[in-house]
């Protein structure tokens, strides 16, 4: 990576370091249908300042969280209204090249399957060009008291594009 690359944080000599701006971009038109800027804290790494690798499980939570509250749903909305939540029930993740302490990733969301109760969600993690990180991701939907499966409501379904 370059000093100047805009994923990476200015140093702090810099006399007018620029961030970029978080912004959501959530689209039906093209395969990825969100894009969600997540920086890479202390918090997020292990002692070598290495993003620990099950915090790309979380980077994902976070970009399928904001889609769907993107789409007009958020999950305690969903949980209220409909009675229904969603849950991870099956991952399947690959460690491409590790992000640092700073960096400023964008994490995607593409839709690729969708059951009545299920959708299979890629998901990948870059910095700037660089692919870090791939996840699949299956997500259930079940009745928010005692977790059995139920149907993705219609209302949600309607919302969510394939590619």
């Amino acid at each position: 990576m370059s000093p100047s690359d805009p994923s990476r944080v200015p140093a702090a000599s810099d006399p007018s370091p620029r961030l970029p701006v978080a912004a959501l971009s959530v689209s039906s038109t093209t395969a990825v249908h969100c894009r969600w800027p997540v920086r890479v804290y202390w918090e997020d790494t292990d002692a070598g300042g290495v993003v620990f690798y099950a915090n790309y499980l979380k980077f994902f939570e976070r970009a399928r969280t904001e889609w769907l509250r993107g789409l007009g749903f958020s999950q305690e909305q969903l949980r209220a209204e409909t009675g229904t939540m969603f849950i991870v029930t099956d991952t399947s993740v690959r460690y491409l090249r590790p992000g640092r302490l700073d960096d400023l990733l964008e994490v995607t969301v593409k839709v690729v399957e969708s059951g009545g109760a299920s959708l299979v969600i890629e998901q990948e993690a870059w910095l700037g060009g660089e692919l870090l990180c791939q996840g699949r991701i299956r997500i259930g939907c079940v009745d928010a008291l005692n977790f059995r499966p139920r149907r993705i409501p219609n209302l949600l379904l309607e919302q969510i594009p394939l590619t």
